[in-house]
């Protein structure tokens, strides 16, 4: 296993985001427009479309002459399902030993590796070269066949370093990846995907030395980083946190050091979908909907199989994780955080002056504090949502001081039937204290 072999299942997350949406049929009108993610075109595209053909990362390293740099080119290949019946006709779907099999596009992975040497960067530009060939598959199959084509690809990687001015030694280092790919004159989208480069993204190691995080590099280093040019990507640090000689370029903007939850045992294609929630919609399909979702994609099929399979512990985990935000623990005696007696998030053994419970603040002539009626006169220019709220009755729940100063009163409508529910999981709605006018009680 090499470094970036490491990087793998955060850079596959990141391969097929969006790959295929729930419900996962083909279908669905949210699947007929799809990759949307770090897509190259070929360059004949990109001048009448204004999509992009190439991407950089730019990022700065310490690192020797002899260190050996591995780059890494992952993405995703399209590869045209196409069903024709008997008589060579193109059809929709064909049902196959009764399963159907639908027309579609899937995603073949792709990979470009390079190895080359810091010294021979800082000589002059390297190009690597790469192509893939045309292919097509023709399966036979009861009723007429199935045929899998992908197109030829072309591209490029264009590496460079270049030594700062100072003391400190770094490099500057620049990573080009260009689709050199053709398509037809006035091609649409649907055809130029044919020969791009979608969900491109790179992988970067060091067999010595180390990168600087693009996000938050060391003091001397921010103003060189401030001048680094990032074009349809985004560098982030990858591994461990104790670990710098990884580097991530993603389409999709991430932190340094990202990885996976543990809890997320599927890969259910939607980073921006909260996994219990996607799990449960997926598990409450029909059995029509599962069989069509099956019947799309080998990935739909293994997202249905895997929710419908899950056991209760993994449903379990999925509810939810708290992970603390202190450092972690160095002293094995030490009782970790689940363990200890549960406290105020403002700890009073700390911070004594605080008290959402009992803390008031003066509205007009009333101090208002837990427990106090009041009518909420939310001002414009927030919430469009407020505007509903105007004249409602609420009762405070707490005051709260932020870290700034301010103010903010939390409080729960009275006649919310959902009040009891959201009282119970501290769910309140805030409010500055000149939004809110105290109810007097006869």
């Amino acid at each position: 296993m090499t470094a970036l072999d490491e990087l793998a299942r955060v850079a596959d997350a990141v391969l097929f985001e969006g790959y295929l949406l729930y419900p996962y049929r083909a279908s669905a009108q949210k699947n007929r427009l799809r990759w949307q993610f770090g897509v190259l075109v070929p360059p004949g595209y990109a001048e009448e479309s204004g999509e992009a053909a190439a991407n950089r990362t730019e990022c700065l390293l310490e690192a020797g002459p002899a260190t050996a740099l591995h780059v890494r080119l992952r993405f995703l290949r399209l590869r045209a399902r196409s069903v024709y019946d008997a008589d060579g006709r193109p059809i929709d779907h064909l049902v196959v030993d009764g399963t159907r099999v639908f027309a579609w596009e899937e995603g073949q992975p792709a990979t470009v590796d390079a190895v080359v040497a810091v010294g021979e960067l800082l000589a002059g530009p390297r190009a690597v070269s790469f192509a893939l060939s045309a292919d097509l598959e023709v399966e036979p199959v009861a009723g007429g066949s199935v045929h899998r084509r992908c197109w030829p690809l072309a591209g490029r990687l264009v590496l460079s370093a270049t030594e700062l001015p100072g003391p400190y030694g770094a490099l500057r280092l620049r990573l080009d990846v260009l689709n050199d790919s053709q398509c037809p004159p006035e091609a649409r989208r649907e055809e130029a995907l044919r020969t791009s480069l979608i969900a491109a993204h790179s992988l970067l190691s060091l067999d010595a030395g180390s990168f600087l995080s693009p996000t938050d590099p060391p003091e001397w280093a921010k103003p060189a980083t401030a001048e680094l040019t990032n074009e349809h990507t985004w560098p982030v640090l990858g591994g461990p946190e104790d670990r710098s000689d990884l580097l991530l370029s993603s389409p999709i903007i991430l932190a340094d050091h990202p990885r996976l939850a543990p809890e997320s045992p599927t890969d259910l294609f939607d980073g921006t979908e909260i996994d219990e929630i996607l799990s449960l919609r997926t598990l409450v399909l029909t059995d029509e909907e599962k069989a069509e979702a099956r019947a799309t994609d080998p990935k739909a099929a293994a997202v249905i199989d895997a929710v419908d399979g899950m056991p209760p512990e993994i449903w379990e985990r999925l509810h939810g994780a708290v992970r603390s935000l202190g450092p972690s623990r160095t002293d094995p005696t030490e009782v970790p955080p689940w363990e200890q007696p549960e406290v105020p998030w403002w700890d009073p053994g700390v911070d004594e002056s605080v008290s959402p419970e009992t803390d008031s603040v003066l509205v007009g002539s009333v101090q208002v504090r837990k427990g106090v009626a009041v009518r909420l006169r939310p001002r414009g220019g927030g919430d469009a949502q407020d505007t509903f709220l105007v004249g409602l009755r609420a009762t405070v729940q707490a005051v709260l001081h932020d870290v700034d100063g301010e103010v903010h009163v939390a409080v729960s409508l009275d006649d919310d039937p959902a009040a009891e529910l959201q009282l119970a999981h501290g769910r309140y709605r805030y409010f500055r204290p000149d939004e809110l006018e105290p109810v007097r009680v006869s």
